[in-house]
């Protein structure tokens, strides 16, 4: 059932590091289009900047914006921690019943912010954009295609574009999604997982004009330790000594019917042959043992976690309408 809006506000969260060109216009862009879009439709919004350790002069563009604009809010990093880090702190400090993120360098265009919430009342928690045609190299538009199909194959939510940076969520879905690592990318995996509906729409994706990329190959390591986080997040929600425990039982199980066939053996007389045999139904044995245990300890970790609070030691500065600068 399409669902109305009704005076609602909307917060915009979007992750800078060294974009000092594109934030004036960025901004600007962001005001024009919320501001023409019926009251019914948004009653009013904010954009919370995170500052995740920029060394070019975004800084003091982010300061002058505060200080000339009431709608803007900025949060300083200490140093680069990188963008889920910083989704995190944005979400956290976000106030709209409708949560935005968008990227810094103004590849993304404020003009799909109506269509967002159209789709958004249609029925669904979570909107992600998709790049349909995109203005990125070869070296990463083939390996995003791949990245999408195995996510889409793994997760049971078959979106086109899982890494798009513009995207468009309820309050709720923004709150209860923990990020850490390089989990920004599967933020629409994440809240599939957690019950919430998730759509998609195709947005216009522009060519980088300033600046250049944040990515390369070099963060492949650890998206593919945060994939392997996910499925395990996905697939076992409940515990994670369910996921590790089987994979354990199962090949602690293999050792000891190794080792049954060939204790046989030696009542036998046949022990030549068998000796290397022993050792390794030994080795499956202990290994099991480890993985089950390494199970039961990720499945205590994550109790005792919390439900990803950004740290407060990454903070330097908080500039917020209303508020006094909190500095360390």
């Amino acid at each position: 059932m399409q669902e109305k809006a009704t005076g609602r506000r909307v917060s915009f969260v979007v992750p800078v590091f060294n974009e000092v060109d594109t934030l004036e216009e960025l901004t600007r862009r962001i005001h024009e289009e919320a501001d023409a879009l019926p009251q019914g439709v948004v009653a009013g919004h904010d954009i919370v900047f995170v500052d995740d350790g920029s060394t070019d002069g975004s800084s003091d563009s982010l300061e002058r914006l505060f200080r000339s604009d009431p709608r803007v809010t900025v949060l300083r990093f200490r140093k680069n921690f990188g963008k889920a880090a910083a989704l995190r702190a944005g979400f956290e400090r976000a106030t709209g019943d409708v949560v935005f993120t968008l990227d810094a360098d103004l590849q993304d265009d404020p003009a799909e912010i109506g269509s967002f919430l159209a789709t958004l009342d249609g029925g669904f928690d979570l909107v992600s954009g998709w790049k349909a045609r995109r203005h990125d190299p070869l070296s990463k538009t083939l390996p995003s295609k791949l990245f999408n199909f195995v996510v889409s194959r793994s997760t049971g939510l078959e979106l086109h574009d899982f890494n798009c940076g513009f995207k468009c969520m309820r309050r709720e879905v923004a709150k209860s999604v923990a990020l850490y690592g390089e989990m920004h990318r599967f933020v629409p995996a994440l809240a599939h997982a957690k019950g919430f509906r998730v759509g998609e729409i195709k947005v216009r994706h522009h060519p980088r004009r300033f600046g250049r990329s944040k990515y390369g190959i070099g963060r492949l390591p650890k998206g593919l330790c945060d994939f392997l986080s996910v499925m395990v997040i996905t697939r076992h929600a409940r515990t994670a000594l369910h996921a590790f425990g089987a994979i354990g039982l199962l090949v602690a199980a293999g050792g000891a019917a190794l080792g049954t066939v060939l204790l046989t053996s030696w009542l036998s007389g046949d022990d030549e042959a068998e000796r290397l045999l022993v050792w390794l139904s030994i080795v499956l044995g202990v290994s099991g043992l480890h993985i089950v245990l390494f199970g039961l300890l990720a499945d205590l970790l994550s109790r005792h976690t919390t439900r990803g609070r950004s740290d407060d030691a990454m903070v330097a500065g908080f500039l917020a309408h209303g508020a006094r600068e909190e500095s360390a």
